[in-house]
């Protein structure tokens, strides 16, 4: 059986191997897809886990630091160490932004840290240490250690290098002391704050004639870069981290979401977009690649018709054709399953987004592909069968 599938299979090679590559493109396109939603889920899930938290503090009535704005005062901290159960609170301020560096523009997520309290796992390099103009990297930003980066006012050198910090957008994290990232956040620029200050003085429902403390007030609110996007809340062992939420909701009225549900905002509605694109991309390739494994196989089976009718005048059961075919389709597979390995293996590292390739995302696949071409076989296996053996000696 098999080699009666070689025997054949040998007359038109060429062209076989190189459907087969076809087909193998197809499948790398859909190992690649499946592999960038991959890479979105690991990037959110990284980003929690470096951010070590119980809880997630934001603004009232608001999704979080990445689903939608949020805005704290830096001094609420205070108030969450309050509640029972609570053993830390850390402000963080989180920017998304364009930076410049030999050339390149680079697009960045901002995080602004305590220095000296994150437990970021270095590749080179050192933490954060000062309170001003430092930066560690993720790699995929392509800085390096001492590489000196413009962000808007000010220039930060990068100190450390750490990997697979990546923002849920794919962009990479740049950590940097929360008080710079307050600024470059925050604070305006010079000409915003002239312009602001003088629609202040020249509104008298804002500016009162002998009320200067009003103004003053005003002016410290809306110029002021004390604020943070989220505090980051551990909790002591053992303690409900839902209850905990829900007392800072009740007495503090902010949001308060546990780890769970700042996963699921996280990855279950950001990123569930693109998982429905890429859903329906790889749906349509699948499609595709069973049309092309059916169409070759159908094709490989009309032009041997003669030779078929010939094994069936001399004997040969339908069941050993219908193998034969079986056999072909399946080889088109594997040949396309393995080209499509090897190319995603290699250009995978070259996109600009987070490509992870699973085990059992790559064995999914290839049960997938040999179910394909088992069912495109069907249409050969039928042509072939209705052939009569009549027809070797008409023809």
């Amino acid at each position: 059986m098999i080699s009666l599938a070689y025997r054949d299979i040998s007359n038109t090679v060429g062209r076989y191997v190189l459907t087969g590559i076809g087909l193998g493109l197809l499948i790398g396109v859909t190992l690649t897809m499946a592999g960038v939603f991959r890479g979105m889920v690991d990037d959110g899930r990284a980003l929690l886990r470096a951010a070590d938290a119980d809880i997630w503090v934001v603004q009232q009535n608001t999704l979080g630091p990445f689903a939608e704005p949020s805005s704290l005062p830096d001094d609420i901290y205070r108030g969450i160490l309050a509640i029972d159960g609570v053993t830390r609170a850390t402000n963080v301020a989180y920017l998304t932004l364009e930076v410049s560096h030999a050339g390149r523009s680079v697009r960045v997520m901002l995080e602004g840290i305590e220095p000296g309290q994150n437990r970021l796992q270095l590749t080179a390099g050192r933490p954060v240490t000062r309170s001003h103009y430092e930066l560690v990297a993720d790699e995929r930003s392509g800085f390096r250690v001492g590489d000196l980066i413009p962000v808007h006012r000010h220039v930060y050198r990068v100190v450390g290098l750490t990997r697979g910090m990546r923002s849920p957008s794919g962009d990479p994290i740049l950590f940097l002391p929360l008080k710079d990232a307050q600024e470059i956040q925050f604070l305006k620029d010079n000409d915003a704050l002239f312009r602001d200050r003088r629609l202040l003085e020249d509104n008298p429902r804002l500016n009162p004639p002998g009320n200067p403390a009003l103004l003053g007030g005003l002016e410290d609110t809306l110029f002021s870069n004390h604020r943070v996007n989220t505090v980051l809340v551990q909790l002591a062992p053992g303690v409900n981290a839902q209850q905990v939420a829900t007392d800072i909701e009740q007495w503090l009225r902010l949001t308060a979401y546990p780890r769970e549900e700042m996963e699921q905002i996280l990855i279950g509605q950001l990123i569930a977009m693109a998982s429905r694109q890429i859903g329906l991309f790889l749906v349509i390739l699948t499609v595709v690649s069973a049309a092309i494994v059916a169409l070759t196989v159908y094709s490989m089976t009309q032009t041997k018709l003669k030779e078929i009718a010939v094994l069936k005048l001399i004997g040969t059961p339908n069941s050993l054709i219908s193998r034969m075919i079986l056999l072909e389709a399946i080889g088109l597979g594997l040949i396309g399953f393995l080209t499509g390995k090897l190319a995603v293996t290699y250009w995978a590292p070259l996109f600009p987004k987070h490509v992870l390739l699973l085990t059992e995302d790559t064995l999914r696949a290839l049960i997938i592909t040999l179910v394909i071409c088992i069912l495109a076989s069907v249409a050969g296996i039928r042509a072939a069968l209705r052939i009569p053996p009549g027809s070797a000696i008409g023809g």
